[in-house]
């Protein structure tokens, strides 16, 4: 190739020297192209690559939408040479053909078609899977690269179970059974999934992927692929795949689309197959950073407060995915200096962090969350996490351990921050341990944010804003002024939805004198709430409203997320 893209992807840090340098190495016992290469080794992805390429040549990169519907030169050229040249004609204009091309520098394919239709060729980067989509919808059988893989997948029937089991090893073995799994893992990367969700019923197998906290369902392979699909996951996180009847747990470590992906792997045994969820933790997305996170400067002051008290308990509590975790590690990571020891106890160890002892429960040889904290306390640390509080041995742990001068950060699966106190009760934990040791509480949900791209402008209703008292969250001189709202509309840059990315939105419960004399009157969790309110605690409502006046998100996704009773409190 006349432009070297190994250079040019280092310098638009798409990919890291040393891993140029080991294509490199690969690539003079191969011969094979660097860019077949690179997409080969997972070292990047399809679309950085073209980007790169884009940038470097001046030439514009080719979106779905620029494909036509029907062939632009019938006849010309065989749909055979594009296909080889991952080339595709988009228009014929006066200047010339435009033409889609996965590499816009090979200059025997552009004489080649300048030759054959006698235009000039007006070259434009595509994206290799894109092109192969528009190449099958024009020119081909229509089947997406999926439909391909699947025609050249063979089963046999009438085996013992014995011979079964080894026919599915063989077949998971496949070059064409692993390249299905791969594309469903690298479609899922490439379309920010947080979650795959793989589930056989009686006549389909169902491929969901989370995006945003929302299911989505996707191109699936036939139901008859489902025991081989479930079987290369299985072996790709050393599960044992002769046990169809128990719940299994794995994981698989991989690079795909340029990035070191982490999937935690969980089987389940289900009516008609084995269910299998896989949870992406992509090390370069993870963003630590309290203000990304969500934090507005008022919550965000009165956590780091707390934060920096130098022993009690801090809880973060939510539903499962609220990215209660993430908080913590932030937290940790602030925590994080040369003075302080930092030891965690985790099921599982979702990040490594440097500088922080991590401990990873494991049940089987009965490292539980209980016996790891009785050794943990003995290793003289300053801070202590704990994944999840999750009975009362684990709470008393932890509230020996504030006692004695540590700082403990962990996490419950309650509604709210008021809710934490009176789980912590129910869990057994005495009320006067309680109010000695608890310094916060701070409760959060996730909520999508609107695609910067594509968010509409519209002026709030007044009955609207009369409703919701929205004029208190307008933060501008000019508090007479109509609000300026936001709908979701969707576009490309965010698969139609409208929305791209989530934040947390919050509610921090500071422990005061008051609040303490109600915990010790066993007051419930509305009475807690109402007091933290009037000491100047935001809920998670009112948090979510004003990220709805500030354009982040909208009425309907705060709505969501929040339960009637926090709306009406």
């Amino acid at each position: 190739m006349s432009v070297d893209l190994g250079e040019l992807l280092v310098n638009h840090q798409k990919l890291a020297d040393t891993d140029l340098q080991r294509a490199r190495r690969v690539q003079e016992g191969t011969g094979e192209n660097l860019d077949t290469l690179l997409l080969k080794l997972g070292l990047v992805s399809e679309r950085d690559l073209a980007e790169a390429l884009a940038a470097q040549l001046g030439l514009p990169l080719v979106r779905p939408a620029d494909y036509p519907d029907a062939p632009v030169i019938n006849g010309a050229v065989s749909p055979r040479f594009l296909k080889e040249s991952r080339a595709i004609p988009l228009v014929d204009e006066e200047q010339g053909l435009v033409v889609a091309m996965a590499n816009p520098t090979d200059e025997y394919v552009l004489s080649a078609l300048r030759l054959a239709t006698g235009k000039t060729i007006l070259p434009q980067v595509g994206i290799p899977s894109e092109l192969e989509v528009a190449f099958e919808r024009l020119y081909g059988s229509g089947r997406s690269a999926m439909g391909q893989i699947v025609d050249s997948i063979g089963l046999a029937d009438d085996l013992t179970d014995e011979e079964q089991i080894q026919h599915l090893k063989d077949l998971a073995s496949e070059a064409p059974v692993i390249r299905l799994v791969n594309l469903m893992i690298a479609r899922a990367v490439d379309s920010r999934a947080s979650d795959i969700h793989i589930e056989p019923f009686e006549n389909r197998l169902k491929v969901r992927y989370r995006v945003d906290g929302v299911l989505r369902e996707v191109e699936s392979p036939p139901s008859r692929l489902s025991a081989a699909v479930i079987s290369r996951i299985k072996i790709m996180a050393k599960l044992n795949i002769a046990e169809r009847r128990l719940p299994q747990d794995g994981r698989i470590q991989l690079r795909a689309q340029g990035k070191e992906i982490d999937l935690r792997v969980s089987t389940v045994p289900t009516l008609w197959g084995e269910s299998v969820v896989m949870r992406i933790l992509d090390k370069a997305s993870m963003v630590l950073n309290f203000e990304a996170l969500g934090f507005s400067p008022r919550t965000l002051k009165r956590f780091l407060d707390v934060l920096m008290m130098p022993h009690g308990i801090i809880v973060v509590t939510g539903p499962t995915g609220s990215g209660k975790t993430t908080t913590l590690y932030t937290a940790l990571l602030t925590l994080n200096t040369p003075e302080r020891k930092i030891l965690t106890v985790e099921d599982p160890v979702e990040y490594q962090l440097e500088g922080i002892n991590q401990i990873q429960v494991k049940p089987q040889i009965n490292l539980t969350f209980a016996n790891a904290l009785r050794s943990i306390v003995r290793q003289d640390p300053d801070v202590i996490m704990i994944g999840e509080m999750r009975d009362l041995e684990t709470a008393g742990i932890a509230v020996q351990s504030a006692l004695t001068g540590h700082l403990v950060l962990s996490t419950l699966h309650t509604n709210d921050a008021a809710g934490g106190v009176t789980r912590l009760l129910d869990m057994g934990v005495d009320d006067y341990l309680l109010t000695s040791t608890i310094n916060g509480i701070l409760a959060q949900r996730l909520v999508r944010l609107l695609c910067l791209h594509c968010r509409e402008p519209y002026p709030a209703l007044p009955e609207l804003v009369e409703e919701m008292r929205l004029q208190r969250f307008v933060e501008t001189e000019d508090k007479g002024s109509g609000i300026t709202l936001y709908k979701a509309v969707g576009c490309e840059q965010c698969g139609g939805t409208g929305y791209r990315g989530r934040a947390a939105i919050m509610e921090f419960l500071i422990m005061s004198d008051p609040l303490r004399r109600l915990v010790l009157k066993h007051a419930d969790a509305t009475v807690l709430q109402a007091e933290a309110q009037k000491e100047g605690m935001d809920t998670l409502y009112e948090d979510g409203l004003r990220k709805v006046v500030a354009g982040h998100t909208t009425i309907e996704e705060v709505l969501r997320v929040t339960t009637q009773q926090e709306q009406e409190g």
